[in-house]
């Protein structure tokens, strides 16, 4: 299932609208602190798919049932360019335990690239719900390696994946190289276009580089 929520018409477009924006990419700190903003939007209404249990808190005046959180879910993302988003994912589940995977493009001499995974830090996953997120959605390579590198830590009773923009290419990766009844996929926008180079068209470019600076050569 892809659900888009870049679809309706809400401040959220504004945050997607700058983070591709060109003159406002040049700023890192806004670039940054947009992405947190996203992730905590993808954070709400994720909320909405998960289980609660109601809860008698007392106030100063009596006492109130509230449905809360019956499980945090696990917080996972792919170093470097995913720290931003999974802030923000992060600021509303704030009880949630957190898993990194380092995982890159290590590119051919004579064209193309491979996914790289180097390093994972996770906690035990069995049964729980699981959020992944990456920035950028391209040809899905890194999302699938990355979410089998987490499936080492237990298999999730569901995933939730989060990417800001996607592209058709990714989104149909995915759907080839995952079961698909273990996730749900969570977009903000999804572009037509993937280049030679796999990036995305229009996309915004590399958001690990709008960031945190450019990597060296």
């Amino acid at each position: 299932m892809v659900k888009n929520i870049g679809k309706n018409n809400t401040i959220f477009n504004q945050f997607i609208a700058e983070i591709r924006d060109a003159e406002i990419q040049k700023d890192s700190f806004r670039f940054r602190r947009n992405l947190e903003r996203i992730g905590e939007i993808f954070a709400y209404e994720i909320s909405k798919e998960l289980n609660y249990t109601v809860k008698e808190v007392v106030t100063t005046l009596g006492t109130a049932n509230v449905p809360v959180l019956t499980v945090a879910p696990v917080l996972a993302t792919i170093l470097r360019a995913g720290l931003p988003l999974h802030q923000g994912l992060l600021n509303f589940f704030d009880r949630s335990e957190n898993g990194f995977v380092s995982a890159y493009r290590k590119y051919k001499k004579n064209g193309g690239f491979t996914i790289q995974v180097e390093y994972s830090s996770c906690p035990e996953l069995t049964g729980k719900v699981l959020i992944l997120s990456d920035p950028m959605l391209a040809t899905g390579a890194s999302m699938v390696a990355t979410y089998k590198e987490l499936l080492i830590s237990g298999k999730p009773a569901h995933t939730h994946i989060v990417s800001v923009l996607a592209c058709d290419e990714g989104i149909e990766y995915l759907k080839r190289n995952l079961p698909k009844n273990d996730y749900t996929l969570w977009v903000g926008a999804i572009d037509d276009e993937l280049t030679a180079q796999a990036y995305i068209v229009p996309g915004l470019g590399d958001a690990g580089d709008l960031a945190f600076g450019k990597k060296a050569e």
